[in-house]
């Protein structure tokens, strides 16, 4: 898995934008509310992603992944190396990521970006 490999499945999702925080933090969202952060400087490159109650549980005991600083109570995983996950399941986690963020988005913001 690489950096390109994230961005061309966010990129693949619908009114996502992409920018830099925190001077080197590449992140991903929909509606302003993001729900995929990574430090593509870090070696080896890290993440954190929102993810529901469940996978927030089994994540959580696997090597490699723990609750994400200040997000944990979100339910925000943080993962050591994005090595960790297949494109395949990559494409899984941040679907699912990016439809929990956009469904807790505002009526309004929801409506301009004609998401149900």
């Amino acid at each position: 898995m690489t950096i390109e490999d994230i961005q061309a499945i966010c990129k693949k999702l619908p009114h996502v934008t992409e920018d830099i925080k925190w001077e080197t933090h590449l992140c991903y969202s929909v509606g302003g509310k993001i729900f995929i952060i990574t430090n593509p400087d870090g070696s080896p490159v890290t993440a954190s992603f929102k993810v529901d109650d469940e996978d927030f549980a089994n994540l959580s005991e696997k090597e490699g992944f723990k609750p994400a600083p200040y997000l944990a109570r979100y339910k925000w995983i943080y993962v050591d190396s994005i090595n960790r996950f297949t494109k395949k399941e990559w494409g899984k986690y941040l679907e699912t990521a990016y439809k929990l963020v956009a469904a807790k988005l505002p009526a309004k913001t929801k409506k301009q970006l004609g998401i149900k």
